[in-house]
């Protein structure tokens, strides 16, 4: 492993880490997410009747995904709460201290009209819902080769790995790593940005696992480890 150990990239990280705190407990991060509802095939979302009379601090969204069995558009509404319970008890993420061992430079190779990989979610009984993975990432990491794939998150490649510290240090169902471009046919991997998915702070997020090829064989000591509340908040995840 090879990677830069300057100031400036633990000082960059550093401002991830505050990044990270304000995006989880804003007023619609993760941990304000309370219900997610969704609505008869064929029904849209009315936001409109869906937000009368709603509490102080309470904001609904529309969202939409695919039928895993018909393959239709299907709607639902999302609730926050600003004053959620799990906002409220919230302390920290705990995180491995940084360690300019665990960025890594990889080779990136996309693959002509992208193609696509099922994914199986957490919450779908096992069932599966394809990905987009427009290219294929080749690393070695302790002298082992991978070919990652990673999905495509709304243009940005998201890799969603796992490794032993999972269920024990880290979330046991994987953590999620935004791959940075560094050129044309290169990306480069900083695990120490790797996070805690969505579903490790609201059990009304549905989270794509780490596929076989994404699973790595040594431990992964970078990143987020988990949340950490306080007040004998009970952690359902």
């Amino acid at each position: 492993m090879s990677a830069p150990g300057s100031d400036s990239g633990i000082a960059a990280w550093q401002e991830w880490r505050a990044d990270r705190r304000r995006s989880v407990t804003a007023p619609t991060g993760n941990l304000a997410l309370v219900e997610t509802r969704w609505l008869p095939a064929g029904e849209l979302p009315d936001l409109d009747a869906a937000r009368a009379d709603l509490p102080d601090g309470v904001t609904v969204t529309a969202l939409e995904r695919t039928d895993m069995v018909t393959g239709e558009p299907e709607h639902g509404l999302r609730f926050w709460d600003a004053n959620s319970p799990a906002l409220t008890a919230f302390e920290r993420v705990d995180t491995f201290p940084y360690d300019p061992a665990w960025v890594l430079d990889a080779t990136y190779t996309p693959v002509e009209g992208a193609r696509s990989v099922a994914f199986e979610h957490l919450r779908d009984n096992g069932g599966t819902r394809d990905k987009v993975v427009p290219g294929d990432i080749a690393v070695t990491v302790d002298g082992t080769e991978y070919t990652l794939s990673a999905f495509d998150d709304d243009g940005t490649l998201l890799l969603v790995f796992g490794d032993p510290t999972n269920g024990s240090g880290t979330y046991g169902a994987g953590r999620f790593l935004f791959v940075e471009h560094a050129g044309e046919d290169r990306v480069r991997l900083d695990f120490n940005r790797a996070f805690v998915p969505p579903c490790g702070f609201s059990d009304q997020y549905n989270c794509p696992m780490p596929p076989r090829q994404n699973r790595f064989h040594l431990p992964v000591e970078a990143g987020e480890k988990l949340p950490v509340f306080r007040d004998g908040f009970a952690d359902q995840h």
